[in-house]
């Protein structure tokens, strides 16, 4: 599983030729220079681009170059894109990965900026420092109307806690807070290493919190993370921080807490759309808003360009990428044994962690029949693709996948046997939740290698994954299916596939389905009350 360039040619003109399209530090363009040949061309636009792209091993650019499947189609000479920054969204993945060009990115380049400005925001907002400011500028010397509150002996609350989520919290410690954080998939082990306390349920993170600052990225399953319920839970006085994305906190929520007095400020630096034109958090005393300037320090921009040049260099010189984001080289025969396994093995990663109660740190995978004969950290790396993505900050992906697993101090064991008695090939995951022992598993079948889920929960099952799925966990007594259909059914929700898996008459049961559209909260809440019912999940799966 190579992160290494694949060995492409030079250019005709001996060294290989690096094309800088967009602004990067000088540093970052000295440190190619000592060993590439290196062209600064800052106004080339996309016509020119496709002309000349056939002439460099490599490119540098920011967010503006668009590197597309025709640019890319006709790069016969490059090894490597670097995009100076995090995103790639504008650069064709699969288009560049089919040619066995690496796309590296620098994603730690502004993690230092956005922590510092988070830590900004909270002195801003706690000792009302903008509004004074503002004050004095009209000629005001109001001491009185702009007493604060101490940050010592308070205590902040972190939602997620990744890289930037450890980096607030070590510079709040030195501020002398407390720290809490809530991240369900960072171990016991990793919160204790680093002296903060790890919430085990959101409710109780908000009861405690002081100061809540959120670090997730967005996604469906973030998006308005912070509603009107998550409000009503927090602490009277509360004040909130958001220097990650704009959308994770329910803004119209949020104006109605601080309007009530629930929420005493707030200090934002995105926004659910930006420019945030007409918002009524402009207009609000005590609210501080700065223009989405996470990342922007001169010190963030440099790194990019430092950063990226090593990627490109290492690249060039057929040498570990660390940062590379597009998939690990494997052989053909590899890869065509495991190929219809990775979308599987993402699938349980999310499973897992979906049905688990409460968070889990150690997993065992066993690879059965067909599969126990190859390496197979590559589904490995899948499972912890579909367990991470969209649940942390950072961009997850074949590559950085399981480092950011270690990370977060979660452990897997890899087993293998040759022998599956039921299946040709059958991939199974344990852990232990709240409940006991855990499993899922899954196969492919047929010539198109359809994937199937064959176990969760503790129950045999067999059912073809959807987009949209619910697993229901009850006790086994007549008229239970019934009653989940007729629920659905008068919300006209339509079930599309149903399997239902049960160890004996009368113990517990466990019923898969699969919908044509999601099922909204109230709708699983309604079916949670009911006292026959252990556990009721929704998963949306990519």
């Amino acid at each position: 599983m190579s992160k290494k360039a694949t060995g492409k040619k030079a250019a005709p003109s001996g060294k290989p030729k690096v094309l800088i399209k967009e602004k990067i530090a000088r540093s970052g363009i000295d440190l190619l220079k000592k060993e590439f040949s290196v062209d600064v061309k800052l106004d080339m636009d996309q016509k020119q681009l496709k002309k000349e792209i056939g002439k460099y091993n490599a490119i540098i650019i920011r967010s503006d170059t668009r590197m597309t499947r025709d640019i890319i189609g006709k790069a016969k000479n490059l090894k490597v894109i670097g995009r100076a920054g995090i995103g790639v969204d504008n650069v064709d993945l699969g288009a560049a990965t089919k040619k066995g060009i690496i796309v590296a990115n620098a994603p730690e380049s502004n993690m230092v900026a956005a922590a510092e400005h988070t830590i900004g925001l909270l002195l801003a907002q706690s000792r009302n420092i903008p509004q004074a400011h503002g004050s004095m500028k009209h000629g005001k010397w109001a001491r009185s109307d702009f007493a604060g509150v101490e940050l010592a002996d308070k205590t902040l609350g972190i939602i997620g806690f990744g890289r930037i989520g450890v980096l607030v919290a070590q510079r709040a410690k030195g501020l002398k807070m407390k720290v809490v954080a809530y991240d369900p998939y960072v171990s016991k082990s990793r919160f204790e290493e680093l002296g903060v306390e790890g919430a085990t349920s959101i409710k109780s993170f908000y009861k405690q919190a002081d100061f809540i600052t959120v670090h997730l990225p967005k996604s469906p399953d973030t998006k308005g993370f912070v509603d009107g319920a998550a409000f009503k839970a927090m602490k009277k006085g509360v004040r909130i921080i958001n220097c990650a994305r704009g959308g994770i906190i329910d803004e119209a929520a949020l104006v109605k807490a601080l309007k009530s007095g629930k929420v005493a400020g707030a200090a934002l630096d995105v926004f659910e759309k930006e420019p945030p034109k007409d918002s009524p958090l402009l207009k609000m005393d005590n609210v501080v808003v700065t223009p989405h300037l996470g990342a922007s320090t001169a010190e963030a921009q440099d790194r990019a360009g430092t950063v990226i040049a090593e990627q490109v260099a290492a690249a060039l010189n057929d040498q570990f990428v660390s940062n590379a984001v597009n998939i690990p080289l494997v052989s053909g025969e590899q890869m065509n044994m495991l190929r219809p396994f990775m979308p599987l093995c993402e699938k349980l990663g999310r499973l897992i962690v979906e049905i688990a109660e409460g968070p889990l740190d150690d997993f065992k995978i066993t690879y059965q029949g067909g599969l126990a004969d190859f390496d197979n950290r590559l589904l490995t790396i899948a499972f912890f693709k579909g367990m991470l993505e969209g649940r942390v900050e950072d961009t997850v992906n074949y590559v950085n996948a399981e480092s950011i697993a270690e990370g977060r101090g979660i452990k897997v064991t890899e087993s293998r046997r040759q022998q599956s008695i039921d299946f040709t090939n059958l991939v199974s995951v344990t852990s232990e939740d709240k409940q006991g022992k855990l499993t899922v598993a899954g196969t492919t079948i047929g010539p198109k290698h359809r994937p199937r889920f064959v176990k969760i929960y503790r129950h045999d099952i067999d059912i073809e994954p959807g987009k949209y799925m619910a697993f229901f966990r009850y006790d086994d007594v007549p008229g239970m299916i019934g009653r989940v259909g007729t629920i659905l059914g008068k919300n006209n929700i339509n079930i599309a596939n149903m399997n239902v898996g049960r160890k004996k008459i009368g113990g517990k049961a466990v019923m898969s389905v699969t919908l044509d559209k999601p099922i909204p909260e109230k709708i699983l809440k309604e079916i949670r009350s009911q006292k026959e019912f252990d556990d009721v999940s929704f998963i949306t799966f990519p």
